[in-house]
């Protein structure tokens, strides 16, 4: 048996050499074997006994030495229990210690719970294996035998602690986990203060609970502590009783989750709900004096339609980076929507004041931002606002900056403007102004007055072109001016549009019932346009029996055509498949890009009236816009004609048709004679 055994360590060959070893080990071990108590020992790197005396052999159920040498123990043998096995091995190489625990083991499948004494045994091959010896059998009191199974099978850490100096004892998941027992209480603690924090309560009350960093076997974890002040039951000394659980996944788990609540994903900025949380606790601090700056991108939608909505979330992460590195440790850059973002900055002693900070953000954010081989030039607008959180609630200043930013618009863009208390006076009129569109369009309120077009050869009037005014119960007739900017702004523009159309199609139908062969053009704005219900609104009246939609012009700006043209050119057709003509209003001041012309389906190209009022001197434009009409067989409409010399002009180059105040004034139908209602 014991050659047997040399020959499974491998380190010896010579079978004499073999034999006088083993003989040498058996002296050492001969004291053992006259014991009346169980003595073993057990090579664990092998998982075998490899000594072992009577008594032992009668405790493992074993007909002799070698019977239970033969035996393979790590059959049956649980993780934790070959863990801890493993700790003792180290523990007998570093610190030659001796360990008496309560152990229950089970020979041939039968428990048998003893008190067992572990010490170091050198193998002749120099590995370190454990000499173990049974100081006494337990009691069989279920409970005891039971809670000393729990203490070394479960996976929460136990450890006892010295107050000043290193554990006392660990169970094996904490010693597998916390690293060897050398460790002070205070050396588990990533942060020092922590460890400070956890005494102080525990100084104060006895027991205290965290969640803290440790610095464990395996790298720094988060763990859920409990500790509580004891005696040791050896020295009487204070000690604390520690119980841990291993919680990192759940604490990323929730910090991951508590980030995203509060982050746009995009970008990696804090969120509209974020802000509000901050400006509610701030509103607790009477001293704290903010500003907000509200901006977005000018014409954000064009670089989305013209290169690609990934280009455009580029733009918004580029834009976020910007005010992130110039921003103070305290300032915070939220992402409200879309290209909408506000920056959160305190009064800082540093700066002469806070708008100095705020004008160097607006300077560092535009500027051209680079996608791949393409650099798109980026402005942004921005509304500046001073607020008290103690005094005013987060969407109150939000909507002060705000009106500062429909101002920075208004002014023409690629600008910041503070808000003063007489921009929220012009902002509430609006507001009062957008209550009274939204009634008007309930009452139908709105009206169109027609402005003739006429035929340079023949004289007549072939077309009447429909323009909306309000007829107000208390003003009287208001001019588009006054509304159609507000309706643009606020979405109202779709409801008037579909009026519109409604109002011109009714009319046309009045036309027709009366024999009278008249064209009608409606403007289209370019939202309208892009609303999917246009389509289907035109098609329903195009199916009315008799509806004249060959006579029928629907107006559109060459801003429609900015974006995907192959879809624009699609729906333009399905219009024009319905028997609708379209019309390209106020040519040359929009799109610049002509390769559009041969692409979509025109009838007509309206020349703009900045031309018209420039003639002579625009004669050349004019000439070429005639040009190019009567190449692609379009009819020429020249807009905006109001002397007779811009007529004689006209007509002597062979322009198709004129509109315009020489002609008549946009009115009611009944004050141009052509009433037929």
């Amino acid at each position: 048996m014991h050659a047997k055994k040399a020959k499974s360590e491998g380190d010896i060959s010579n079978t004499d050499h073999l034999a006088s070893d083993a003989h040498a080990v058996l002296d050492l071990f001969s004291g053992a074997r006259n014991l009346s108590t169980p003595v073993w020992v057990y090579d664990v790197d092998n998982c075998r006994v490899v000594y072992a005396n009577a008594q032992a052999c009668k405790m493992w159920q074993a007909e002799s030495e070698e019977d239970l040498c033969s035996r393979d123990m790590s059959k049956g043998m649980s993780s934790t229990v070959a863990k801890r096995l493993k700790q003792y091995q180290t523990d007998f190489i570093e610190r030659q210690t001796t360990f008496r625990e309560m152990w229950t083991l089970y020979p041939n499948g039968e428990p048998v719970s003893s008190s067992v004494a572990f010490r170091g045994f050198r193998l002749l091959d120099g590995r370190m294996a454990m000499q173990c010896e049974v100081l006494e059998r337990a009691s069989d009191e279920p409970d005891n035998l039971r809670s000393a199974e729990a203490l070394l099978h479960t996976d929460v850490k136990i450890a006892l602690f010295e107050l000043d100096g290193p554990a006392l004892y660990m169970n094996p998941a904490a010693r597998n986990s916390i690293g060897g027992p050398s460790k002070s209480f205070q050396q588990l603690f990533v942060d020092s203060k922590d460890y400070h924090v956890m005494m102080f309560e525990l100084d104060g009350s006895g027991e205290h609970r965290m969640v803290a960093r440790v610095t464990t076997a395996s790298g720094k974890h988060w763990f859920d502590l409990s500790a509580k002040l004891c005696s040791d039951a050896v020295t009487g000394q204070p000690a604390v009783l520690l119980t841990a659980f291993d919680v990192s996944e759940l604490k990323i788990a929730r910090d991951k989750a508590r980030y995203l609540a509060d982050r746009d994903q995009l970008t990696g900025c804090y969120n509209r709900a974020f802000m509000h949380r901050l400006v509610e606790d701030l509103a607790n601090a009477s001293e704290v004096r903010c500003t907000l700056l509200y901006f977005d991108v000018d014409r954000f939608k064009n670089v989305n339609d013209t290169f690609g909505h990934e280009a455009g979330d580029n733009v918004l992460r580029e834009l976020a980076l910007r005010a992130q590195q110039v921003i103070g440790p305290e300032d915070i850059v939220v992402r409200l929507g879309g290209d909408e973002f506000a920056i959160l900055l305190y009064e800082d002693a540093d700066y002469v004041h806070v708008h100095q900070k705020a004008k160097v953000l607006f300077c560092n954010l535009s500027g051209p931002v680079r996608c791949g081989a393409t650099s798109i030039d980026v402005n942004v607008s921005m509304g500046i606002a001073d607020f008290t959180p103690a005094q005013t609630d987060f969407e109150s200043a939000l909507r002060q900056a705000d009106i500062a930013l429909y101002h920075s618009k208004r002014e023409g863009r690629n600008r910041y403007t503070i808000y003063t208390s007489e921009m929220g006076a012009a902002a509430l009129d609006r507001a009062r102004f957008k209550t009274e569109i939204e009634s008007a369009l309930k009452q139908r309120d709105f009206v169109l007055h027609y402005q003739p077009r006429i035929d340079l050869r023949s004289g007549n009037v072939v077309s009447m072109e429909g323009l909306v005014r309000w007829k107000h119960p208390e003003k009287g007739i208001v001019g588009p001016d006054n509304f159609i900017p507000i309706c643009e702004e606020t979405g109202l523009i779709d409801s008037l549009g579909q009026q519109v159309l409604e109002i011109g199609f009714e009319q046309a139908m009045k036309w027709q019932d009366a024999g009278e062969y008249m064209h009608l053009s409606l403007n289209i704005s370019p939202r309208q346009f892009a609303d999917e219900r246009l389509t289907d609104m035109l098609a329903s009246f195009a199916r009315k029996p008799g509806f004249p939609t060959d006579r029928i012009e629907l107006e559109i700006t060459e801003n429609v055509l900015i974006g995907d043209l192959d879809d624009i050119a699609s729906k333009l057709k399905t219009i024009t498949d319905m028997g609708y003509q379209i019309a390209i209003d106020d040519f040359g001041t929009g799109y610049s890009n002509l390769s559009y012309i041969s692409r979509i389906p025109l009838s007509c190209i309206k020349i703009d009236q900045s031309f018209v009022s420039q003639l002579p001197k625009s004669g050349p434009i004019i000439r070429l816009i005639l040009s190019l009409g009567k190449q692609i067989g379009a009819t020429i409409v020249a807009e905006g004609v109001e002397t007779q010399d811009q007529y004689d002009w006209l007509s002597r180059h062979h322009c198709d048709q004129i509109q315009g105040f020489f002609i008549a004034r946009p009115a009611p139908l009944n004050e141009l004679g052509g009433d037929t209602s």
